[in-house]
């Protein structure tokens, strides 16, 4: 699940040293964007969350089972007409320990996926192409004091 999501995926200070990738500084984010902010996955027949924090300055820090990484993203400004957001991401650092699913990620992984919001902006669906027929979710928002 993990690996289709990759993201970022985003609040362990005292987790163990992350295995890093060379970075390339990412573009940013413009203010306002439905993508900025916490979301929390939960893995469907498991009691296991993922846990995205998306940053404005084109970051993620992701928990996930006892993975911790982040990751370099860029998403566009606007939907597509069908109403996809693209979302490029590249994990730069990563615990080397397994997420929700089992697997571990590895620094250098890059993905592309497409996000579909709902109309309240507090629910998004995570797909591998512009169809929901390959998606993931519900990611939900989480209000700061849920955090």
């Amino acid at each position: 699940m993990r690996a289709r999501a990759v993201l970022f995926l985003l609040s362990c200070l005292g987790a163990p040293a992350l295995v890093a990738a060379p970075a390339v500084p990412p573009a940013g984010v413009a203010a306002g964007h439905p993508l900025l902010g916490i979301w929390r996955l939960t893995v469907p027949g498991t009691e296991c969350a993922e846990t995205y924090r998306f940053r404005a300055d084109g970051t993620t820090f992701v928990t996930s089972a006892a993975e911790v990484s982040e990751s370099v993203y860029t998403v566009s400004a606007q939907p597509d007409k069908q109403g996809f957001y693209r979302l490029q991401d590249r994990i730069v650092k990563d615990n080397g320990k397994p997420d929700c699913s089992g697997n571990v990620m590895k620094p250098g992984a890059q993905v592309i996926n497409f996000i579909q919001f709902h109309p309240s902006r507090t629910i998004f669906l995570m797909c591998a192409d512009q169809t929901m027929q390959t998606c993931i979710g519900p990611f939900r928002r989480v209000r700061s004091e849920e955090v």
